[in-house]
């Protein structure tokens, strides 16, 4: 088989090695509901995953949620915060992920009062926009850690005191964040959104940082599975290998991120360089493994149709949306020109992208490019 230079891990990463043996190991019929000897093993795998994450998050146990996904604890961390009050308002943005906003256009259309904020060519909530939106009724703050188009980063330790400080809940995605680079949930947080497929982790599992004592309005009921807030049966081969996934964590950051930005910046450096009218999407500061550019006047669809062919593998944007024909709804609604969005790809790395991918990518990226614009 032809080798591929995968240059879109925000879409999903490659399950490493040792969470595919990790899983394997889970021999049984392993239901951790059930009284028998295998239901009581199962318990105890889920028990100490539960608690290798919380750790790494330095959470309690108590506050974690396994899901089926992002999107499900998107979901739960929306609507299990805010579908209890009525008459109430919501600060949030246009521009995130389609689980985040299509849940919000949700919430709108059922009553909710929902002021989107302009995040413009910056890409990403300032905080100082969020104090003049602050109403009376104003329960829940709504923001991604990182845009998963742009790469750019909202900072959420400054909204989380704001929240803090006038008690209003605070919500944040942070899907494109976990595995990119250390961090803390902080202060102020009441709920966050993880998915392991995004950090070399299996996919069909997620997790819902929900704190503890707050108010909570179960999605889904059934039985009295993860303290009675999410109702099926765990997940168990996703859980340990989310969990393992997170061991790997450990062992790779701080190193993988600063590899990732190196990797970045030589190749934003070497295409402008090589390449005229090209611009980065998002001004704001961004995580180390993403790039959207637009390569302006160029068609992106015929260049990454070009390029699979070449075996590089790139995307629109996010692979929950880059189906349609649509232009980026992302990029449209921080202003960008509607012409420069149709000439836009994201280029995401993983900590397993190497320069050697990198520079041949770059060699045929500059010389398409140049045949487009001929």
């Amino acid at each position: 088989m032809i080798q591929k230079i995968y240059l879109d891990n925000n879409a999903t990463t490659q399950m490493d090695k040792e969470v595919f043996e990790a899983m394997n190991k889970l021999d049984y019929p392993a239901n951790p509901s059930s009284t028998h000897f295998y239901g009581k093993m199962a318990k105890k795998e889920l028990q100490k995953a539960k608690e290798n994450i919380a750790s790494y998050l330095k959470v309690k146990p108590r506050d974690l949620i396994f899901t089926s996904g992002g999107t499900e604890a998107v979901n739960i961390g929306i609507r299990s915060l805010i579908e209890h009050f009525s008459n109430s308002h919501i600060i949030a943005s246009d521009i995130d992920h389609s689980c985040v906003y299509n849940t919000l256009e949700h919430l709108e259309k059922k009553g909710f009062d929902i002021s989107f904020v302009d995040v413009k060519k910056h890409g990403a909530i300032n905080p100082e926009q969020i104090e003049p939106l602050i109403k009376e009724n104003t329960k829940l703050i709504v923001i991604s850690a990182v845009n998963s188009e742009t790469g750019v980063k909202t900072d959420i330790e400054t909204i989380a005191k704001i929240a803090k400080n006038k008690n209003i809940y605070l919500f944040v995605d942070a899907v494109a964040l976990l595995g990119k680079e250390n961090f803390s949930i902080p202060k102020g947080t009441t709920s966050m959104a993880f998915s392991a497929h995004k950090m070399h982790g299996p996919t069909g599992i997620g997790l819902c940082y929900f704190k503890h004592n707050v108010n909570y309005t179960p999605l889904l009921f059934g039985g009295p599975q993860e303290d009675e807030k999410r109702a099926g049966t765990q997940n168990m081969l996703g859980i340990v290998g989310f969990s393992k996934a997170i061991d790997l964590l450990k062992e790779h950051l701080p190193k993988a991120r600063e590899n990732m930005l190196k990797l970045r910046e030589h190749f934003e450096k070497t295409l402008i360089e090589n390449l005229k009218n090209i611009s980065i999407n998002g001004e704001g500061p961004r995580i180390c493994n993403t790039s959207n550019i637009c390569f302006k006047n160029v068609d992106a669809e015929s260049l990454l149709i070009l390029l699979d062919r070449e075996n590089i593998l790139a995307s629109h944007g996010s692979a929950c949306s880059s189906g349609s024909i649509k232009p980026s709804r992302v990029l449209l609604n921080m202003g960008i020109n509607p012409k420069d969005v149709r000439s836009s790809i994201r280029f995401s790395f993983s900590r397993n992208t190497t320069k050697d991918e990198i520079d041949k990518a770059l060699k045929i990226i500059i010389r398409l490019v140049k045949k487009l614009k001929s």
